[in-house]
């Protein structure tokens, strides 16, 4: 169809903040658990809840027109796409979510250049890799499953690359 929007909508923990944000601007968008393509009431919007790690690279092959996810996982995943806008909101405020550095509550690290060496874990790799390298750090980047804010506190890594709202966890 010529006049169709193919949106991309976050899946996960975005998920029914973003929803909710339609309707404030008008638009009644409808989930279902058993589905990931959303109803809308507008007859030109097509909808798809994608991930919002791989909107980016959806985005970037033409599948979707337009989509929403943070610029962190643009730039982990080092994709060419535009920004339209800043949409500044998270799962439970109006506050933007942060990625943090993050060291056990006994580290004698203070600055990046004192984790030469490390191992850190995190979802984040490739944005986290290309970090340290541009300083000349040498320093082992793991994938972390979850549970992240964990690992460094039980010993499992040096240090953590993680996404804070409230810092709460941290």
């Amino acid at each position: 169809m010529a006049n169709e929007l193919k949106l991309g909508l976050p899946k996960g923990s975005l998920e029914n903040a973003t929803i909710e944000l339609f309707a404030k601007a008008g638009w009644k968008i409808k989930t279902s658990s058993r589905s990931y393509f959303p109803s809308s009431d507008d007859d030109e919007l097509k909808c798809s809840l994608v991930r919002p790690q791989e909107m980016a690279n959806i985005l970037e092959r033409g599948k979707l027109d337009v989509g929403i996810a943070g610029r962190d996982w643009v730039k982990e995943n080092d994709s060419d796409v535009v920004e339209v806008g800043e949409m500044v909101y998270s799962k439970v405020s109006r506050r933007p979510a942060h990625w943090v550095l993050v060291v056990g509550p006994d580290s004698k690290v203070e600055k990046p250049e004192d984790l030469a060496g490390a191992t850190i874990s995190t979802e984040l790799v490739g944005f986290t890799k290309r970090y340290f390298a541009e300083r000349g750090i040498s320093v082992d980047v793991e994938f972390s499953w979850g549970a992240t804010e964990a690992k460094i506190l039980t010993g499992l890594c040096d240090a953590i690359v993680e996404v804070t709202e409230t810092g709460s966890t941290i």
